[in-house]
């Protein structure tokens, strides 16, 4: 079964946590990616409120890579940076450091940043926290639209967030913020945690989704391919028979692949390559 193309896989760089651009960028080559999902924190993007350290030399850097940047992912879960964030000069400073990711994915010719709903807080109204993360996300809408620039948004894991956790509150999400400059996107661990199916995903947004965060999982996880048991072939049936042509970011976060990150690319990539036309 052949149905993407090379360059729909793309690496990322969160399992290089304590590797160099510079290495992560050459491994990634050596594994077979010629597409890269850049990931804002450090050690490799130096991102604040404040803007972006060293701004010319990464464009420089990255533009002359040889890897095409297709997507733009600020670091927005662990630290302080997120979409639903409460108090007005907490959101003005979330507003400065997510312009700074469009910013950045403009300088790099890169036309889509990754985003999600955030999330409220465990002692306030899930409705309060719904609320400021939809005017946060029109907001953000509007500023990615004036720079050409597409927002991909994905389903979050219960764990991670109160808000956009399902499918059917994502297309809630979607029609609240109302902008067609937000787009969905797939997220498998998200999604097998759910209990849902690449199938209903495509049946609810087809040609909508844009972007995939595709990785394996047990389902918990964000694992290289084959480490995981999620059904690759059924995954990969799907994409065929609904055309999807957008990218297949390895977002491999698992601590288990930071002494060896390149092998887990390489193992990704080989798994993936099976289906390459």
């Amino acid at each position: 079964m052949k149905v993407i193309h090379a360059d729909q896989a793309a690496g990322m760089g969160i399992h290089y946590h304590y590797y160099s651009l510079d290495y992560m960028i050459e491994a990634q080559k050596r594994a077979g990616y010629t597409a890269m999902e850049l990931f804002c924190a450090a050690p490799h993007v130096q991102m604040t409120s404040e803007g972006i350290a060293d701004r010319h030399e990464l464009v420089k850097k990255l533009t002359e890579s040889g890897q095409r940047i297709i997507c733009v992912t600020p670091d927005n879960c662990m630290g302080p940076w997120q979409y639903a964030a409460k108090g007005k000069e907490t959101i003005e400073q979330c507003r400065r450091y997510f312009r700074s990711a469009l910013e950045l994915a403009a300088d790099l010719n890169c036309t889509k940043v990754a985003c999600h709903s955030g999330w409220g807080l465990s002692d306030e109204s899930v409705e309060e926290a719904w609320k400021r993360s939809v005017d946060f996300m029109s907001w953000y809408a509007q500023e990615a639209e004036k720079l050409g620039i597409t927002l991909v948004c994905e389903s979050l894991r219960p764990e991670e967030t109160n808000l956009v956790n399902t499918l059917e509150k994502l297309r809630r999400y979607l029609k609240e913020t109302d902008s067609k400059a937000i787009r969905p996107m797939i997220d498998t661990c998200a999604m097998a945690v759910a209990g849902e199916t690449m199938e209903e995903w495509f049946k609810a947004f087809g040609n909508e989704i844009m972007h995939m965060h595709f990785v394996d999982g047990t389902p918990y996880g964000h694992l290289a391919w084959g480490d995981g048991n999620r059904r690759l072939d059924e995954y990969m049936d799907a994409i065929g028979r609904y055309g999807y042509t957008g990218a297949l970011t390895q977002e491999i976060t698992d601590g288990r692949y930071y002494t060896m990150p390149d092998a887990a690319d390489l193992q990704s990539f080989r798994a993936l390559s099976r289906y390459m036309m």
